[in-house]
């Protein structure tokens, strides 16, 4: 179909080396990666050792005092313990990350509960604590501690009926915040008003793994390890580092630091069993694993528990020590990975059928300034990926939703520079009737629509976003590295881009253009597009594909300006450089 397949135009713009580039403070890196690493940021090399200790200290959180001050008191009178996670990898991730932590720490009795997407909603709501106090039985009473795990920031009326019934809060949450906060014990999040932490983009796990390292230094000065060894925390950084890339936060140095240091555990075989077995599921080599491998194989599996069916599926494979559990788990894992797949294929199928039903077209200057899309047969597990989908393909913010018991719960994906929460605020305030409940961040969010509410919230969207939409929204950008000269393109550079970054939102993967001689263009499984190209005194002909291509084999042009990465390809084990179309400029 065509309009599935169609794209907004884009701008191509290079990126500039900073002025005081110093090609010497990066030592025998080859002066193609000096410049993508000068054009992120990065003055030197020694900027690229993501050794431990460059890590950012537990340090500059408000709320870790008092944090960690209840979970010693928790810890010392044996209370029951519960870590309320979220649906989603970062959720997941980081209640394992929880619960594995605080048991190394002297937690006895620490349990966990994931919302359930479709009768609780997101975060720590009333219902979901009333379910936990009316569930509790005599082998696991009540607990006297919730914590949640990135979520909580807008869970006012959750944490008053906790308090109402005699359980305390522990908020570790990263999501922005709004004119209130819940009244908790304590609050854990490096986006709240006046916290002076080094990095503001922690996911969800990544605050927790702070707390936990702040709960260490105290239990350390007050000689609590003094007749034993200390708790490695360490072992939890490949949890963290799977969170970090799926969750899509900005890749800061910290960030790259926690996700290298997973990275490394993983590659020496001494990650966890259940990342280790859904790598191996996945058909990854651990042994050279990288970052985008936690972004399109292991985030998409531990999520598809959480979008389709429990997420407790996930967390049980992130918590055991069982190799053969772990490759149980895994497997049905994957199971629900590819059934979400299938179900994704199937939405946003129909949702390109009912735009261009209703005449929207590919032209960037006939799009709506947000897409807003709803089906009564659409799964809420599957939305985000439709919404992403669609702010992808056209380059506009979007929102899909589907049928909940109260009416309908959707999601929300932004683009580059348009500051997704801050746009439902404003909705809300403009007209506080339309939605019942709305949370997130910049580029993602999450709200629920009443069934009256729908045709007006589908209306009125668009209208307040476009007070905000600047032109400039609206144009999407292609920031290339240069032209890629082919002397400099080589199994090493290929190696040198999978290895390196890590690379991840923000902190991009390596883009270039080249202008090319095409040839022998096949269509492969798929629909995806191998062709041979040749550029510049290229003697060779080089290996290209191109996933998800906007044209066919026969469509592409012997002559054309691409938009290409580099990566490794393995094939028969014998590894080689090839290139990866991501766009055709001209």
């Amino acid at each position: 179909m065509k309009f599935a397949t169609g794209r907004t135009s884009a701008k191509l713009l290079t990126r500039t080396l900073p002025t005081d580039f110093n090609p010497q403070s990066f030592g025998a890196l080859p002066a193609v990666m000096q410049r993508v690493y000068a054009t992120r940021g990065v003055a030197s090399a020694a900027e690229l050792d993501a050794g431990l200790e460059h890590l950012l200290p537990p340090v500059g959180i408000s709320g870790f005092s008092k944090a960690v001050a209840l979970l010693q008191q928790a810890i010392d009178a044996d209370w029951g313990i519960l870590i309320v996670g979220d649906f989603d990898a970062d959720g997941a991730t980081g209640t394992a990350v929880a619960v594995r932590g605080l048991r190394m720490l002297g937690a006895k009795h620490v349990h966990y509960r994931v919302p359930n997407r479709m009768t609780h909603g997101y975060g720590l709501s009333p219902a979901l604590v009333d379910e936990i106090k009316t569930s509790a039985t005599a082998d696991q009473p009540p607990p006297q501690l919730l914590i949640t795990v990135d979520n909580g920031t807008s869970s006012i009326s959750g944490v008053a009926r906790a308090n109402a019934l005699g359980m305390q809060v522990l908020i570790t949450d990263h999501h922005l915040p709004g004119e209130h906060l819940p009244e908790a014990e304590a609050i854990v999040n490096p986006n709240l008003p006046g916290e002076t932490f080094g990095s503001k983009s922690l996911c969800g796990a990544g605050v927790m793994f702070y707390l936990l390292l702040a709960l260490r230094a105290h239990l350390r000065a007050l000689g609590r390890f003094s007749a034993q060894r200390e708790p490695n925390l360490t072992a939890l950084i490949d949890l963290v580092a799977v969170a970090t890339v799926a969750d899509l936060v900005p890749l800061d140095r910290n960030n790259r630091i926690l996700v290298e240091q997973g990275l490394r555990r993983l590659r020496a075989g001494v990650g966890t069993i259940g990342l280790r077995a859904l790598l191996a599921t996945s058909g990854t080599d651990t042994a050279s694993v990288c970052a985008s491998d936690f972004g399109f194989r292991l985030g998409p599996r531990i999520n598809a528990a959480g979008r389709l069916d429990d997420m407790s599926i996930g967390i049980e494979c992130l918590l055991t020590d069982e190799p053969a559990r772990a490759r149980q788990l895994a497997e049905q894992l994957g199971a629900l990975n590819v059934e979400r797949r299938e179900l994704q294929a199937q939405m946003q199928h129909e949702a390109f059928a009912a735009l261009e039903k209703i005449q929207i077209n590919p032209d960037s200057a006939s799009l709506p300034p947000v897409i807003v899309i709803a089906d009564s047969q659409w799964h809420q597990g599957v939305v985000g990926l439709v919404a992403s989908k669609l702010a992808e393909r056209f380059h506009r913010p979007a929102i899909a939703l589907a049928p909940a018991e109260d009416g309908w719960r959707g999601s929300a994906r932004s683009i580059p520079g348009f500051h997704l929460r801050d746009a439902l605020a404003l909705l809300d305030a403009t007209a506080p009737e339309l939605m019942q409940r709305f949370g997130g961040h910049a580029m993602a969010a999450g709200l629920s629509v009443s069934e009256a509410a729908l045709p007006s919230f589908k209306r009125l969207a668009p209208k307040v976003f476009s007070t905000l939409l600047q032109p400039e929204h609206l144009q999407e950008l292609l920031f290339s590295d240069g032209e890629l000269a082919p002397s400099e393109f080589g199994l090493e550079l290929a190696q040198l881009i999978r290895f390196g970054g890590p690379w991840g939102m923000s902190f991009p993967e390596p883009s270039f253009t080249i202008s090319a001689r095409v040839r022998e263009c096949r269509t492969l499984g798929g629909g995806h597009l191998r062709c041979k190209v040749q550029w510049g005194e290229q003697p060779n002909w080089v290996d290209a594909i191109w996933f998800h291509p906007d044209r066919s084999a026969e469509q592409m042009p012997e002559a054309a300006v691409l938009f290409v990465q580099v990566s490794v390809d393995e094939f028969r084990g014998l590894p080689s450089a090839r290139l990866m179309i991501r766009r055709l400029l001209s």
